[in-house]
Order: C-alpha cells, then structure tokens, then sequence
C-alpha cells in the first residue's frame, strides 16, 4: 500500500471567467506555510498571463479565513537566516502579485484574519468580510513585524493616523468595525461571504479587461502621484483604450441598450 498524497494547501478552482483560491490549511485555521505562498505563488502567475480568468477571489477553508504565519511551526523547525530570508521574499512577492495583478481580486474573508491574513486581504481590490471576523495585525504586540506592503495598503486605505493605531496598539476589529472604518467593502454573515464575493467578482469579470488593469495600475500609485501626474497617466490610459474593440462595442452596447461582451482585444 502506497501513502496517500498530501493535500493540497490551495484549492483551485475555476467557475466561468472567475478563478476561485481557497487556502486550505484547516488544522492550522489556514495558517500561511511556504508551501501555501509557494501555490499562491504559481498560481497567481499564471492567472494574470490566462485571458480566461477575468476576476480572482480568494477565501479560506473552515471557519478562518488566515490566522497568520504558521508560528507553532516555526517554532519547532526554527529557520536558519537563509530559509528566513526565502520565506520573507516568498511572502512579499505573493501579496505584491496580489496588488499588481492585472485583474481585480476580490478578498472573501469568511472567518479570522490576523497578521499575514490580514495582509493578504488587504493586498486584494475589494474586501467582503463576516460580521463575527476578528482582523487584526499582532505583529507588534509579538515582537515580529508586519509584511505583505501593509505599511503602504493601510495608509491608503485608512490614513496615516489611524493606521498608526492599528499597528502599534493591535486591536481586534469586527466585520463590523472594519468595514465602518474602511476596511472592508460588504460585511454580511458568514454564510453570505462567498456568494457575495463571487457576484462581486463575476461583476467585475463583465468589466473591459484593459480598463481594469489600468484603473489598477493608477490606483496602485494615487498615493504618491501628484495630480499632475495622475492626469497625465489618465490621459495616457484613455488614449490607450480609444480605437479598441471593446472600447468600440462599450459605445455600440449603451446605443443598443444592451449588456456589452468585451474581449480585452
């Protein structure tokens, strides 16, 4: 008898043009590994070259959408300063992925998301999280340190002093909170977080594909570009998106009244 395979820490799954990520470490409250930001890794990548995939939604198994870093393991199989630095690179580069991807993700954040969970939703364009949720970023609290640009996505989330807030004084934020706060785009029940993200999702999948990845390309430098420059760069993308098809059947579709079918050519 052959040992069965592990399973999977990232389930895959393709419904329609949306491409649906579920991190899948129950015993851990999917808890991140490198081996979880491996997979995110890979497939992340290949999503943003597949012209099938429109909109990415990442969510967790169980009742927790990430608790953080897998710091029980850690803790016993210490890493040495080279695998530290892997695993540090490892972790940037999938939430800048995230950021950077050429079409929107959509985080479903169904249960806990504490520090590097927390990070990864906050990396993603929109945010649907359960009203019972506890976010928060400990890192400072357990002598560790934030990752994943949060010093960047929640001060543009949020503003500069009441990230200060989040990030020295660590509180637990509800759903609730969260989304009053900014932090989050829908708060529902927990049953309600997916299929909320997933309609949200293949809304976005309707979008122009060339719109949507310059509309997060400038979204992603409003911060420190200055409104002379974001004229210019809106200038630049419109001129970009005159004279295509989709941009010849988004005026074809409002004349006819009609849902247009764009392409991304």
């Amino acid at each position: 008898m052959t040992d069965a395979a592990p399973a999977p820490e990232l389930l895959v799954e393709s419904r329609g043009d949306v491409l649906l990520l579920t991190l899948h470490r129950p015993h851990r409250l999917n808890a991140v590994s490198p081996g979880l930001y491996g997979a995110l890794d890979a497939t992340l990548e290949q999503a943003a070259r597949d012209p099938a995939v429109r909109a990415v939604v990442i969510t967790g198994t169980g009742r927790g959408f990430c608790v953080g870093a897998d710091l029980q393991s850690h803790g016993d199989t210490p890493l040495g300063p080279d695998e530290r630095r892997d695993y540090v690179a490892l972790a940037q580069r999938v939430n800048h992925r995230i950021q950077t991807l050429p079409k929107p993700v959509v985080a479903a954040v169904n249960g806990h998301a504490v520090g590097a969970g927390f990070e990864l939703a906050l990396s993603c364009d929109l945010i649907v999280v359960a009203r019972e949720a506890k976010l928060r970023l400990p890192e400072a609290a357990l002598g560790t340190f934030v990752g994943g640009g949060v010093t960047y996505t929640l001060v543009r989330r949020l503003g500069e002093v009441r990230a200060r807030e989040i990030l020295l004084l660590c509180p637990f934020l509800l759903g609730d909170e969260a989304e009053r706060q900014g932090l989050a785009n829908r708060v529902v029940d927990a049953d309600d977080v997916l299929p909320t993200a997933m309609d949200m999702a293949h809304e976005l999948a309707r979008r122009a594909p060339r719109s949507v990845r310059l509309l997060k390309e400038l979204l992603h430098t409003a911060v420190s570009d200055g409104p002379e420059v974001a004229l210019q760069r809106e200038a630049d993308a419109l001129l970009e998106c005159m004279g295509t098809a989709d941009w010849a059947e988004g005026i074809a579709a409002f004349r006819e009244k009609r849902d247009p079918r764009f392409t991304g050519e």
